[in-house]
């Protein structure tokens, strides 16, 4: 039976990282990269599941990489993480990015993304997280929300895996039909 010290509330390891947006991180049509973002989220999402399991953690997967609005030079980005969800050696980090243009009064929602993070001892084995205490309707609503999100990746690699195996049919053919491709050979 598992004791109140092995779950940890969501509110205990919420993290955020806020960074102005300098002219280095811009790419040639002068917005901000979005490998830029994405580094700056793997990193708020690493210390707030470090926090929460007590220990070393990795990147395993990166769900809902949709970047809403252009980010400018300029802005000042804050990224608010928090844990949504947790397995046994797991956990799914919520990450909202919010850009905020000081000069004239604009705040975005520029993405919102879910990071897998797999908890790791000094060996690098992945050991067990404590549970998560669930204090109101929104961290329950975002803990069935990653249940929902994990049900549907597998569903998702099942199809992936199966629309794999094979070109020759004839429904494979007409899926093509009116896309901007054609075939140097013969199927």
């Amino acid at each position: 039976m598992q004791s109140e010290l092995d779950f940890k509330p969501v509110s205990y390891s919420q993290t955020t990282l806020t960074e102005l947006m300098i002219p280095a991180y811009a790419n040639f049509g002068g917005k901000i990269h979005g490998g830029i973002l994405l580094s700056l989220m793997d990193k708020v999402a690493y210390a707030c599941a470090s926090k929460h399991a007590g220990s070393y953690c990795v990147t395993v997967s990166v769900e809902n990489v949709e970047f809403l609005e252009p980010v400018d030079v300029g802005d000042m980005v804050s990224m608010f993480a928090s844990v949504n969800y947790v397995g046994n050696t797991s956990l799914v980090v919520g990450i909202k990015v919010i850009s905020e243009n000081f000069k004239i009064g604009t705040v975005k929602h520029t993405n919102t993304s879910y990071f897998t993070m797999v908890a790791k001892n000094d060996e690098g084995k992945p050991i067990k997280v404590p549970g998560l205490t669930l204090n109101n309707e929104e961290d329950v609503r975002r803990f069935i929300e990653a249940i929902k999100r994990k049900q549907i990746k597998q569903v998702y690699k099942v199809e992936l895996d199966n629309a794999k195996t094979s070109i020759k049919n004839e429904m494979d053919k007409k899926l093509l039909a009116g896309e901007r491709c054609n075939f140097s050979f013969t199927f």
